[in-house]
């Protein structure tokens, strides 16, 4: 009778080449693709090169690499876009080797002689676990795809408001100088975005990041960039610079916006 293959292959590590082989052919009698590895070097190498590998099922105490730093080489390896789930084999159940085991990382262990049936079972739970995870890892990537869909529509619709407003590239500056109770601007400014433009106006007022966030209907992080941004942009040191400059007949640097 055929049995089900499952999708994800399990990396199998022991030093015992006796157990590797026992291990394997058990697993793949029960539909598992098994992957033999005889040090964590081979394991590292095999892993890397087989995203499919989804479980790793290793002992604990291995000659060069033991099981704890061969999990967290592939856990380097697996970064932020690849999971896995990982049970441990010991010969020497010690409390402070389990301890140590599951703090880094390994979803359960089992102690050898290993009765086949649990593995089987354990092997079976961390399967499921591994495709919760994969599930809950790809309903995030398509949420964060949403999000910045989301915020390049927003984007799109502040730049079409701005437009509407008057405030085109190319009459931002002549526009804004009328709003501004007919001030000219000093031809620095002229690079500013509408709204850059509108939070050096209001800081040139003396007002605080709180009091621009409160007018401005935006949060006062977002109005420490505009700022950062603005002097960046206009080759300023501080907000009193700023300042000076937005004030009729303060500053060497007041010049009036060519209109294109």
């Amino acid at each position: 009778m055929n049995k089900t293959v499952s999708e994800v292959k399990v990396l199998v590590v022991d030093d015992q080449p006796l157990i590797v082989e026992e291990l394997c052919e058990f697993l793949q009698s029960n539909g598992y693709r098994c992957v033999p590895c005889l040090s964590s070097n081979d394991a590292i190498e095999q892993f890397a090169a087989d995203p499919t590998i989804g479980l790793l099922l290793c002992d604990l105490h291995m000659p060069g690499l033991d099981g704890i730093a061969l999990l967290d080489a592939l856990k380097v390896i697996a970064g932020q876009q690849r999971t896995f789930e990982a049970i441990m084999l010991t010969g020497l159940a010690h409390k402070q080797d389990v301890i140590r085991a599951l703090r880094a990382g390994f979803a359960d262990y089992y102690q050898k002689p290993v009765d086949l049936k649990e593995l089987l079972e354990g092997i079976q739970r961390q399967e499921a676990a591994l495709q919760e995870r994969q599930k809950n890892f790809q309903q995030l990537g398509d949420l964060n795809q949403k999000l910045q869909f989301l915020a390049d529509s927003i984007d799109d619709l502040y730049q079409e408001l701005e437009k509407a407003r008057g405030l085109g590239a190319h009459r931002r500056a002549t526009d804004l100088e009328n709003e501004a109770d007919n001030v000219s601007l000093p031809a620095i400014f002229e690079k500013l975005s509408p709204r850059q433009l509108e939070v050096a106006r209001l800081v040139s007022k003396g007002k605080t990041n709180y009091q621009i966030a409160c007018e401005l209907g935006i949060t006062e992080n977002t109005v420490k960039l505009y700022v950062s941004q603005v002097l960046r942009l206009t080759h300023m040191h501080n907000r009193t610079q700023l300042a000076l400059a937005l004030s009729p007949g303060n500053s060497p640097l007041h010049l009036r916006v060519t209109a294109h």
